[in-house]
């Protein structure tokens, strides 16, 4: 993605005056406001409805507003910046998106029930097909990052003579052919149960049910199953894939939850998430609660006196437990690499035990003991929220633009105000240069742990490196793996084998050492210490308080009509702020890995090109050498002086969009009376409109948590649901 592309809400670019006058867009239809209405209950369907409400009406005063603008500046020679600034400020209104997607992240690995557990939260029980024979929403693909902020995932499809070698060394490993002299199967790497299950799978895929049964020479003759594209490469491109979820849900099936090293892998990555994306919530949900072996698990049980009668209490007290497990594990590990105050760690909720099964038979449970009903809540609450916030920026902008507007028809006090914005303008490039140094001082504090960190990634990557080179039972297998890594510039990922980065591995110590604080710099809300926001928050907050004691002291026209536009426009200018910092901070966060994987890609081309006797351990040998090389050259110290040149040139990106915007807004503020604007088309009626819109957003609010607390009031007067009519038999004695 280009730099230029990353602008902040109010600021908009340079546009053609023919741009000036294309029409807004359609609004959404009425039948997609209507389907999402019937995902909440009554009480909250009232409180989406109100802000429906209120949003379209906004934008409908808007409409109009830029309507008059256009027909007033129509057939003029030339048209004025300040009312280039409003005409294009509206219609970003009108376009803006009516909310931007949740993204929830479901990350699990085949077989784990994703596709169940969101057929069960959105009440579809076939929506999406589950796993079966075909494997339906299953896709491996390969996914490389490098040092661009664009993520491309490509599927290669192998040519006949590479799939024909890749199907002989399936068919060898499914029917345990060796050849004369053979080494055994690395188990370390090609661990033979999950070797085997991705063998199975990848026949399955390509030949049908029963594929894995036939020998090499019987599948030859099988015409494939699927219809193979003739580039026989398929391309998929997104920005940032897992970085843009807000929220990450790690799957992992009730009998896998322990020790899974793919569970694990997927953790990690969900944590990273958090250091260097939007993610502001993680949890574990722990699926098919409802698979227990009761004698077993009686035999087993470690926990609890009370005695269990039947499977249901059996997995109740199952499900608390690991609940309880799994929620100290994962809040230890959130620890270790976010700050204390981070929100993760505030969550009520790290763990969900589910079983989308008994949500549609509850045969065993009821439907709250499932938890499906708890993740959907979670999702409502979360939409309405999302919500709510939109609508009352949305709405308090627009009413800013209004105040404005409606202030251009005024020929009232403009000396004075031209001199009270002097006075401002000059405040703000004051408090603009203190803001660049607060910034240079919050991005100071990394610079020691990344000191620290590139000493001992020097001390360390030798051990590390080998710890993915070394194997213990030979090379069988591990050639092609090794290849396949180099391939993709050090990174290889399986759909059943653990996931290998060499470059991820031998810069860890350094995101050891940094994970903490960098956490603690882009952490979310205003808390005091090493954050960055609460700087920003400090530096609006001052320009306001600014504008306010300018207005009172000079009496700006009409209870401030200009200070109350500079306000709203302040908060709308910095507000946007949050997501370009967001933007950049995986950037950042990455900068150390990638910096390492772009010094080691001519070792990795010169490793991918191998062949022959030997190959794997001459592969092993260009790979250590080539680290080696650049070690001795300095890698780690450019990987750390990429890192704080990408915080430099956050701090300039921030201050500069800062200068920029303010100036513009400041000068757009003082340009009234340029001689056009007298010709502006009334745009009374509109302001007063949103004058009320802008005062109903409190009761709006007030009304929505009004019929929250009557609505819990009524929950908890009511008796709890019926437990099903067909459990468990109870145990015999």
């Amino acid at each position: 993605m280009a730099e230029t592309e990353d602008l902040l809400g109010p600021e908009l670019p340079p546009v053609d005056d023919d741009d000036l006058f294309k029409e807004p867009m359609k609004k959404r239809r009425r039948s997609d406001r209507e389907q999402c209405f019937r995902a909440f209950p009554s009480v909250e369907q009232s409180a989406l409805k109100e802000y429906e409400k209120l949003e379209s009406r906004t934008r409908r005063v808007l409409s109009n507003t830029y309507q008059k603008l256009i027909q007033s500046v129509f057939l003029d020679d030339s048209i004025p910046n300040g009312i280039k600034y409003l005409i294009n400020r509206l219609l970003a209104m009108i376009e803006k998106p009516s909310l931007e997607p949740i993204y929830i992240g479901l990350f699990g690995s085949t077989g784990a029930g994703k596709s169940s557990l969101i057929n069960a939260i959105i009440q579809q029980a076939m929506f999406l097909p589950v796993s079966g024979d075909s494997i339906c929403t299953s896709c491996v693909v390969q996914v490389s990052s490098g040092c661009c902020e664009q993520y491309e995932a490509k599927i290669h499809l192998l040519s006949d003579q590479e799939w024909k070698e890749e199907l002989k060394n399936l068919t060898k490993l499914l029917h345990k052919t060796e050849e004369p002299g053979g080494e055994d199967v690395d188990e370390d790497v090609w661990d033979k149960d999950e070797a085997m299950e991705e063998a199975i799978w990848k026949l399955q895929v390509v030949y049908g049910t029963g594929a894995e049964r036939k020998n090499y020479e019987d599948l030859l003759r099988v015409k494939p199953k699927g219809k193979i594209p003739t580039s026989r490469i398929i391309t998929l491109k997104a920005e940032e894939t897992i970085d843009k979820c807000s929220v990450i849900w790690v799957i992992s099936d009730v009998e896998r939850v322990s020790g899974g090293r793919a569970h694990e892998d997927l953790l990690n990555e969900s944590i990273k998430a958090c250091q260097r994306g939007f993610c502001r919530d993680i949890a574990l949900v722990v699926t098919k609660t409802d698979k227990l072996n009761l004698p077993e698990y009686l035999r087993e049980r470690k926990v609890g006196t009370q005695v269990i009668q039947n499977q249901q209490e059996a997995v109740l007290e199952r499900n608390k437990t690991i609940k309880l497990q799994r929620s100290r594990i994962l809040k230890e590990k959130l620890k270790r690499k976010l700050p204390a105050d981070c929100k993760v760690l505030e969550a009520s909720d790290l763990v969900y035990t589910v079983s989308a099964h008994e949500y549609w038979q509850q045969a065993l449970l009821t439907e709250e003991e499932t938890e499906i009903p708890k993740l959907r809540e979670y999702i409502r609450k979360r939409f309405l929220d999302k919500k709510r916030r939109m609508v009352t920026k949305y709405v308090t902008e627009a009413f800013g633009l209004l105040l404005l507007t409606d202030s251009f028809n005024s020929m009232e006090n403009l000396p004075n105000e031209h001199l009270h914005l002097s006075s401002l303008r000059r405040f703000v490039e004051e408090k603009t240069v203190l803001l660049e140094r607060a910034i240079e001082q919050c991005f100071t504090f990394v610079e020691r742990p990344l000191q620290e960190g590139v000493l001992a990634a020097r001390a360390s990557y030798r051990r590390l490196l080998g710890a993915h080179l070394v194997r213990s039972r030979g090379n069988q297998g591990f050639h092609q793996t090794l290849k396949a890594v180099c391939l993709k510039n050090g990174i290889y990922a399986s759909r059943t084998l653990a996931r290998i980065d060499l470059n991820e591995a031998i810069t860890q110590p350094i995101y050891d050492q940094i994970d903490p604080v960098f956490g603690a710099i882009f952490r979310a809300g205003n808390a005091p210490g090493l954050a960055l926001m609460p700087h920003i928050e400090a530096f609006k907050h001052s320009l306001q308080e600014k504008m306010t004691e300018i207005g009172m002291r000079n009496g700006w026209k009409y209870d401030g009509y200009t200070k109350s536009f500079l306000i709203q426009e302040i908060s709308a200018i910095l507000g946007g702020l949050e997501g370009y910092i967001l933007r950049k901070k995986r950037k950042i966060y990455e900068s150390v890995t990638s910096s390492v994987q772009n010094d080691l890609k001519p070792c990795y081309e010169e490793a991918a090109q191998i062949a022959g006797k030997k190959a794997c351990e001459r592969t092993k040998d260009v790979i250590r050498r080539g680290v080696e090389r650049q070690v001795a050259e300095g890698m780690f110290e450019r990987a750390q002086e990429r890192m704080q040149h990408q915080f430099q040139l956050l701090k300039n990106g921030i201050t500069e969009k800062v200068k920029g915007s303010i100036a513009t807004m400041l000068a757009l503020a003082s340009s009234q009376g340029d001689g056009l604007y007298k010709e502006l088309a009334d745009v009374r009626s509109e302001y007063k409109e949103m004058e009320k819109l802008h005062r109903s957003l409190r009761e709006v609010a007030e009304n929505a948590v009004l019929r929250r607390g009557m609505q819990d009031f009524l929950l908890r007067m009511s008796p709890s649901k019926a437990a099903p009519q067909n459990r468990a038999s109870t145990l015999e004695t």
